[in-house]
């Protein structure tokens, strides 16, 4: 499902323990680490998107986890020019997202990277809560600041201050389309 302008709906999710920290994941067969995220389905809220895409890639289940925060609107990026598939109609420039935080509130052994046919992450580990923004890909880091600014003070409140510290935007003038935010339909 791609919307008239080219972005294709995706939901991002950030999980974090009591202490702050973020599970960050490395993709298969690559060196990049992200956060997990995946597309919409036509018939799907973002929330529901949600639980799926964390079911398929941490195996983790709703009763696992406490939905802490979202983003109000659609945070876009743009790909890259060299990924962006020219054959196929519509053509998708890139993902609008909603991001969501939840609190990991079951054990650790219960993530699990293996539950799909194609797993999309092969090792994870916990990093600072603003750890992800400089280590991110290039073209989803306005993105990354965005969300996180947005959902920091959530994690704030489980956390505290010393885990997650107040953290300057820094937006540069050229974000463009990553810096919009727009509304989205309702996320319950």
């Amino acid at each position: 499902m791609i919307d008239p302008d080219g972005y294709r709906p995706n939901v991002g999710i950030v999980l974090m323990r009591t202490d702050g920290r973020l599970f960050w994941a490395r993709r298969v067969n690559r060196d990049g680490w992200q956060f997990p995220q995946g597309g919409m389905n036509t018939d799907e809220t973002p929330l529901e998107a949600m639980y799926r895409e964390l079911r398929e890639e941490t195996g983790l289940l709703p009763e696992h986890v406490e939905v802490l925060g979202a983003t109000p609107g659609w945070l876009r990026y743009r790909l890259p020019r060299r990924c962006v598939r020219r054959g196929s109609r519509p053509t998708c420039i890139g993902q609008k997202q909603v991001w969501f935080l939840l609190k990991m509130t079951c054990a650790e052994s219960d993530l699990r990277l293996d539950l799909t046919d194609k797993p999309e992450f092969d090792a994870w580990r916990w990093v600072d809560f603003w750890y992800p923004v400089e280590n991110v890909v290039q073209f989803k880091r306005e993105v990354y600041i965005r969300a996180l600014h947005h959902l920091s003070s959530f994690a704030r409140m489980i956390a505290g201050e010393e885990a997650v510290p107040n953290q300057k935007l820094h937006i540069g003038p050229d974000s463009g389309e990553a810096a919009r935010s727009r509304p989205v339909r309702s996320i319950g």
